[in-house]
């Protein structure tokens, strides 16, 4: 069957949009590999902008890398139970649910600068809080928690586990036993989507960082934009390689699990 003149418009359509959002990444990355940029590609290629960035920035990744896996604990300790109990009130669609499904969405609808404005409102006041990596990190839960919830939320409501539930109750199963036993198990693939976002999102959150940080708590999204402020193009550059080094697997697995999640959701 041939393919009309119209599939072969939306495909270049596509590829266009496609190098208009690839190419300048492209350049980016290519920047951090190259001595001399403005020369171009014939200034040949080195990696010492990279060697440069670990050293200088290193201790920013290292950060980052801790208050994201941190960021998961507190997301998954909290969220995984929070998504139960909106499961549990009619599906969801309480006003209740719907309340608190509102509330923790604000975070993420509101710029993140005020979320920060509000947090140094807040608790500013306590100097030895404000300028710890804990202030940054309750920024990150707060931003991360709906990520988590969502996933696993919509796992909860499109499987059987109040038939399960019910089935355990009758067999003798506490609410714990029910909760470990059953839910956790059976919400594994929502609560791993919601793990690699809140991950992703955390490492490369800079709006609200950048207002919670001081100079001893600058994580990578700073560091890089420091790193553009302040020094060669090369290294910013290469620092963005470093980032996407460290970003593009956790989206791969995303959206591996995103897949997954569907397939089984339709069998």
């Amino acid at each position: 069957m041939h393919k009309s003149f119209r599939f072969y418009l939306q495909l270049g359509f596509t590829l266009l949009v496609c190098a208009f959002l690839i190419v300048p990444i492209v350049l980016s990355m290519l920047a951090g590999i190259t001595d001399n940029f403005f020369i171009g590609l014939s200034s040949g290629f080195t990696g010492r902008w990279i060697a440069q960035v670990w050293d200088t920035y290193q201790v920013t990744i290292w950060r980052s890398i801790a208050i994201a896996l941190a960021c998961l604990v507190v997301t998954t300790i909290a969220g995984v139970p929070l998504a139960y109990m909106l499961a549990r009130h009619n599906g969801g669609n309480s006003r209740l649910a719907r309340a608190i499904e509102e509330l923790l969405m604000m975070p993420v609808a509101v710029p993140g600068l005020a979320t920060a404005l509000a947090l140094i409102m807040a608790y500013g006041q306590y100097r030895e809080f404000r300028g710890s990596l804990l202030f940054i990190l309750v920024g990150h839960v707060l931003f991360t928690l709906p990520f988590m919830v969502r996933p696993v939320l919509a796992v909860m409501q499109s499987s059987q586990l109040s038939v399960l539930e019910e089935a355990a109750a009758s067999l003798g199963a506490g609410l714990m036993q029910r909760f470990f036993g059953i839910v956790i198990p059976n919400v594994f693939s929502g609560i791993l989507a919601g793990a690699l976002m809140v991950v992703t999102l955390s490492i490369g959150e800079f709006n609200i960082t950048w207002m919670l940080h001081t100079p001893l708590t600058m994580t990578l999204p700073v560091g890089l934009a420091d790193s553009y402020a302040s020094m060669r193009l090369e290294v910013g550059s290469a620092y963005t390689l470093i980032f996407f080094v460290m970003i593009i697997p956790l989206l791969i697995a995303m959206q591996w699990v995103t897949h997954t999640t569907r397939s089984r959701v339709r069998l």
